[in-house]
């Protein structure tokens, strides 16, 4: 399959290097208008020149969020079955226009959630299966990195766990949401946020994202019925802590999880719905905009920060 990569920034690298492993991908293009280096592989500063001259059978699109509707809308209008990195845009309007323009289009399109194809997570919905799930909290913290200088930490990290959340729910009713944030150190952009969500059946969710902490936490845990689970998302360890006994104890146990890369996982299924129109476990344009629709759900602020899409020729490599 001959695959055309847009974006070269530390998100478009790491596809870049997982791309050149898969067996049956070719990698025939690569496009960002800050290349600063050569690659083997056909190089483009302009995005309608690659597209003008290339025969893609499919579009890997790693500009920053800002660039997501100038660039993704590019693609589909060629028809060029294409998956688009979190977030799939900046605001839900931008996400519905993709969602317009795919379906007038015929065009396959995926969202790049990754986090649904980390080992982890994966077990960690074989454990929930068949219990009954009365709470979620997800920590998701770190340092500031200097390559975001579009959105704020809600766009760029909260999204992951907002799709989280539905996933591990099985896409439960949202019935409500809360979103507080802070803005200490970077200025304009927010880099500390919890988002508080009550889902249908009772399931009260809790999603803590920052930019304040030095070390990285990857965190999910998970209360119910039969037991507690504790999910590292950077070691890909899972924990399941039994009920209570009537002697205030508990047994610990350490699940099994098959160990591998999130992002060789998520590919896998996007080349398998290129052939086959299969979509498995990828998130969908709906997906994407919905964790966006839940980040603003109670901010007067999205009509302002609309705007008039991007020249997909402008944007620069840094996610």
């Amino acid at each position: 399959m001959k695959v055309g990569l847009i974006g070269l920034g530390v998100m478009g690298r790491n596809h870049y290097r997982v791309l050149k492993s898969m067996p049956g991908i070719e990698l025939v293009a690569v496009c960002d208008p800050r290349l600063t280096e050569e690659f083997p592989e056909r190089s483009y500063e302009s995005l309608e020149k690659m597209l003008d001259e290339e025969v893609l059978e499919a579009a890997i699109v790693c500009v920053p969020t800002s660039s997501h509707l100038a660039v993704g809308s590019e693609v589909i209008r060629r028809k060029i079955p294409v998956l688009i990195e979190k977030p799939v845009a900046s605001t839900s309007e931008e996400a519905q226009k993709l969602m317009q323009l795919a379906a007038e289009n015929e065009t396959l399109t995926a969202v790049g959630h990754v986090e649904r194809f980390n080992p982890v997570v994966r077990s960690l919905m074989s454990e929930l299966a068949g219990k009954e799930i009365y709470s979620i909290n997800i920590t998701r913290i770190g340092p500031f990195p200097p390559r975001i200088n579009d959105v704020g930490v809600l766009v760029d990290l909260s999204v992951h766990d907002i799709d989280l959340v539905r996933c591990l729910t099985n896409g439960v009713g949202l019935l409500e949401s809360r979103v507080y944030k802070s803005t200490k150190r970077i200025g304009s952009r927010e880099d500390n946020a919890v988002v508080t969500m009550l889902l249908a059946n009772d399931v009260v969710a809790s999603i803590t994202t920052n930019w304040l902490t030095p070390f990285k936490k990857r965190t999910i845990e998970v209360a119910t019925d039969k037991a507690f689970y504790t999910a590292d998302l950077m070691t890909q360890e899972l924990t399941e802590y039994s009920e209570y006994a009537l002697n205030n104890s508990f047994l610990v146990r350490k699940c099994n999880v098959p160990r591998g890369e999130p992002l060789l996982g998520e590919l896998q299924a996007f080349f398998r719905y290129v052939r086959t129109g299969e979509r498995g476990d990828l998130a969908s344009l709906e997906d994407g905009s919905y964790t966006l629709e839940t980040i603003y759900r109670n901010r007067s602020q999205v009509a302002a920060r609309a705007g008039t899409p991007r020249n997909p020729s402008a944007w620069a490599s840094s996610t």
